[in-house]
């Protein structure tokens, strides 16, 4: 025999269905909660409930949209704040971390240069950090310093580059992992030149580099060019001169 349904049953089934309608899906998923909880333990006043299901919805958007921010970033690491280790031994300490990972450096539109031998753990704190500053609703974009100028190259062929440059233009925060592991062409740097000044006051850097910056000039070329792009790039940076074994070499052991 067919059981009728109440009609508190039909409301709640409708009150559901109207909010996965309405693509309030995180209020959707806390009501069904709650009457499965207030089944046994009684039902929340009307404002209590009405609190709590718009608290489940902006819970819910938020989550969304930071997963949505993390994944237009194309970290290359999967690596939250929390997970870096920081000693002085290290050369990062907690107190730098802490400050760094408020992500205030974004805002204030100072770069963030990683430096330390192969191994080490640079693209792993650059992603780290991006991540956190994900987690804080800053868009963010991560390249290899390769791939961005391979990215720049093809732009131009497509005649897409001035459109290339706004988009880079408009991202609070940017990745160049990898800097100075091949020299770069007259092109390339002018190209680098004229992303850093649209940057200029506007958005910050994190840039990665297995040279010191002193030898940044010889893998820019140019010495007008290279005087320009440094002066934005490593005027106004924080540093992290990170030491220690390969980590990489000992996951191979």
């Amino acid at each position: 025999m067919t059981q009728i349904p109440n009609n508190k049953q039909m409301n709640t089934d409708q009150t559901l269905k109207m909010m996965r309608t309405l693509s309030l899906n995180g209020m959707a998923d806390r009501y069904e909660v709650l009457l499965n909880i207030s089944s046994k333990e009684g039902h929340p006043d009307g404002h209590t409930l009405l609190a709590m299901l718009l608290d489940a919805e902006q819970s819910s958007r938020k989550r969304k949209k930071t997963e949505l921010i993390i994944q237009q970033a194309q970290l290359r690491y999967k690596i939250a704040a929390s997970e870096i280790s920081c000693s002085a031994a290290r050369g990062l300490s907690a107190e730098q971390w802490l400050y760094l990972c408020e992500c205030k450096f974004v805002e204030e539109a100072v770069n963030v240069i990683i430096l330390g031998p192969t191994g080490v753990g640079k693209s792993a704190v650059a992603c780290a950090l991006a991540r956190q500053a994900c987690t804080l609703g800053i868009k963010t974009l991560y390249f290899s310093t390769n791939k961005l100028i391979e990215e720049v190259a093809n732009a131009k062929l497509k005649g897409t580059y001035l459109k290339f440059l706004n988009k880079l233009a408009k991202m609070p925060l940017l990745i160049m992992d990898d800097f100075g592991l091949k020299a770069l062409d007259t092109d390339s740097r002018l190209a680098l030149y004229e992303i850093l000044e649209d940057r200029v006051g506007k958005g910050a850097i994190i840039v990665t580099s297995q040279y010191p910056v002193t030898k940044w000039y010889e893998k820019l070329g140019d010495p007008t060019l290279a005087e320009a792009i440094l002066d934005r790039m490593a005027g106004r940076a924080e540093k992290i001169n990170l030491s220690g074994d390969s980590r990489r070499k000992k996951q191979l052991e």
